[in-house]
């Protein structure tokens, strides 16, 4: 912006009066802005009291944008200038996708898009751009609420029919990545997707089994383990059931021949990879939550398991730990 000339030194803008941000205020703490910036929104200022809406408050707010993409009044002033002059939204995309990978991390750029999707009603295209807007930064959170929201907003077959292999696409690529896992939960259980003839149990399933092949692959990938918890809470499933494939991850390499028996070492519970590091401490988190729901004498061995992990797998936790334990023993009383 610093080669372009200043709103005030364009003839074209001599009609306009400016409106200083600080009128008759002298301020305790004013905000040192730049001249650019402080022309600009001077004239903003000045085009938003007269009620202006012509394609000249386009360069203007695209030029406060660029400076600014966080200000919120310019996004706003501008989405009503286009609808009001019936200008070409695709165009206003095509700015978009260059503006979108520019400030990723900025609400309002979404925001914007979302409106004009919502008035192109054409949301196809978007897919294959939120898709390489990952590729950038392959956990940001605007980037994956907007795919959800075009998902659920449009609801169409066609948009949905091939979710499940991106997000996996997705996780192959980063495992670690809590944005993928949280999506492929929305997509599996939240979606409200139309899969009425899909059997429910059979997806309960093959989410277990999909989630059990990662975290054997990175036992201490804190997502995949939420993602179990949230597979299992969703179908009601005790996590009791799951002893089995848990334990070989609550204990030490060594003790495996131990846990470990021809019935429990199948597909359908891989153990863990070899040189992981054990034990886990979400597996002994989740080996306690187990037997604290069995309640009786399950709940000493939860409270023994949470003393292993404030004393010597997760000290960092430990007043949390503790508290767990007080709290179990209090509720027996």
């Amino acid at each position: 912006m610093e080669d372009e000339p200043l709103f005030a030194d364009r003839p074209e803008w001599a009609d306009v009066v400016p409106l200083e941000q600080y009128e008759g205020v002298i301020p305790l703490a004013p905000i040192f802005y730049t001249n650019e910036y402080k022309d600009a929104t001077n004239y903003f200022r000045g085009i938003v009291k007269t009620g202006e809406m012509s394609p000249r408050v386009l360069d203007l707010t695209e030029n406060i944008i660029r400076q600014n993409p966080a200000h919120y009044s310019a996004w706003q002033y501008r989405y009503k200038t286009l609808i009001f002059l019936n200008a070409p939204l695709d165009v206003e995309l095509r700015l978009m996708d260059e503006l979108a990978v520019k400030y990723l991390k900025t609400y309002q750029v979404w925001h914007h898009r979302r409106l004009l999707v919502q008035q192109t009603k054409n949301p196809a295209p978007e897919l294959e751009f939120i898709a390489d807007s990952l590729q950038i930064d392959t956990k940001n959170y605007h980037t994956w609420s907007y795919r959800q929201w075009i998902l659920a907003h449009f609801n169409d077959d066609a948009l949905w029919s091939r979710e499940l292999e991106f997000v996996e696409s997705m996780l192959n690529y980063d495992l670690r990545n809590n944005s993928a896992w949280h999506h492929r939960f929305f997509v599996v259980f939240q979606s409200g997707v139309r899969k009425g003839d899909e059997d429910r149990a059979e997806v309960v399933r093959r989410e277990l089994t999909f989630v059990k092949t990662k975290i054997s692959t990175a036992p201490n990938n804190a997502s995949a383990w939420n993602y179990l918890r949230g597979v299992l809470d969703h179908s009601k499933t005790p996590y009791s059931s799951l002893k089995s494939f848990v334990t070989p991850y609550s204990v030490p390499h060594s003790s495996h021949q131990d846990v470990t028996s021809e019935d429990i070492v199948d597909l359908e519970n891989p153990l863990p990879s070899p040189g992981a590091q054990l034990p886990c401490v979400a597996a002994i988190e989740f080996m306690a939550d187990a037997h604290e729901s069995n309640g009786g004498d399950d709940l000493m061995r939860a409270t023994e398991l949470w003393r292993s992990l404030a004393d010597e797998h997760d000290t960092m936790r430990k007043k949390y730990w503790e508290y767990r334990i007080k709290e179990a023993l209090q509720n027996v009383r």
